[in-house]
């Protein structure tokens, strides 16, 4: 068994930590911590589109409620924490761009929430990058949205994944992450890199054996996932989680889907992550922008920092003070929203 740090990041690297069942008690929420918030500003429909592999991607799709008739507005795409759904976070942030006057659209990546794809719960990097570039088609063929002005918000793994995309699809004009996680680099090394090259090895080995066993009929295996219950020696990297996935404060579970399933990723899934790469030939992205958003306390700090090195101009690294990792979830009082508008009105022209 590798270090409680490496378990919490190699086999959690999704932001959350490895479980134990129980029933989940209620604890004290930040009181600017406001992660289903709602606005009379906005109006809201579920909308559903295919990406390229024939998958339907659910969103939650929002318009300013003073948007004119024949009106095109900027838009952008928001993508949830790796493991979570879209109404973690993601339909937070897209509420309130759409009240500074975005259209945006949060999404769950397919095999998650209300997304198509089986199994449930899989890991399929260059599919979630595909769901990003679907929800581009989406906006763009909107009749309220100009095709030539659309941006992406990746919170958590989403940050990875709209990189991944951005890189290859040149309709998202501006990039803006929030608590970015590289999946990949975070299953391949862990935090800090402290994942030796045997204890990846011995992830790798452990999945590879699970194939033959889900192969032969026998249940899937999941790994990682926020913990249902908190032990008196619990790392403060899984009581974090555990504040935002495990209580009230943050907890949804999609309609149809089992609750001790939530966050958690197939283990024999999981480990595509150590293929996957999305800072490699970030230059590619420039002339479009792009801005990385991460809290001075955060654990996670280590991937803005660095895809902030390899990007080029034009960039920004955006530090907010007193913030960790959760709080730019859903803490309002934290969330730079002012800054975000800054970028994207100056990036797609609103």
């Amino acid at each position: 068994m590798i270090a409680l740090l490496k378990k919490v990041v190699v086999m959690c690297a999704a932001g959350l930590a490895c479980g134990f069942v129980s029933v989940a008690h209620a604890m004290d929420k930040p009181a600017d911590a406001d992660n289903f918030y709602k606005s009379t500003n906005v109006k809201m429909q579920k909308v559903g589109f295919k990406n390229q592999y024939d998958m339907t991607v659910a969103g939650n799709l929002f318009l300013p409620a003073n948007v004119k008739k024949d009106e095109q507005l900027p838009a952008i795409v928001v993508g949830h924490p790796m493991g979570a759904v879209k109404e973690q976070s993601a339909t937070l942030y897209a509420t309130k761009m759409a009240e500074l006057g975005f259209v945006t659209l949060a999404i769950d990546l397919s095999f998650w929430g209300e997304s198509e794809g089986q199994p449930r719960n899989a890991v399929s990097p260059d599919i979630y990058a595909e769901d990003f570039s679907a929800a581009v088609d989406y906006l763009g063929t909107r009749p309220f949205v100009n095709r030539e002005k659309i941006g992406v918000i990746g919170i958590c793994g989403s940050g990875g994944f709209a990189i991944s995309a951005a890189k290859i699809d040149p309709r998202l004009k501006a990039v803006a992450t929030i608590s970015m996680y590289d999946m990949g680099g975070a299953n391949r090394n862990a935090l800090r890199h402290s994942l030796t090259l045997e204890q990846r090895k011995q992830i790798l080995e452990e999945a590879a054996a699970q194939r033959y066993q889900e192969f032969s009929g026998k249940p899937a295996k999941y790994t990682s996932g926020t913990v249902d219950e908190l032990k008196a020696d619990a790392h403060p990297i899984e009581r974090e989680f555990y504040e935002f996935y495990r209580t009230p404060r943050g907890e949804y579970t999609p309609k149809g889907s089992s609750r001790l399933l939530t966050t958690h990723p197939t283990l024999t899934s999981n480990v595509k992550f150590m293929n996957f790469y999305p800072f490699n030939d970030m230059e590619t992205i420039s002339p479009r922008p792009l801005l990385f958003i991460a809290g001075e306390d955060a654990h996670s700090i280590e991937f803005s920092e660095e895809a902030y090195n390899l990007a080029a101009e034009p960039k920004e690294l955006f530090i907010v003070p007193g913030a960790g990792h959760v709080d730019l979830y859903d803490r309002v009082s934290l969330i730079p929203f002012g800054k975000l508008n800054d970028f994207f009105a100056k990036a797609l022209g609103k």
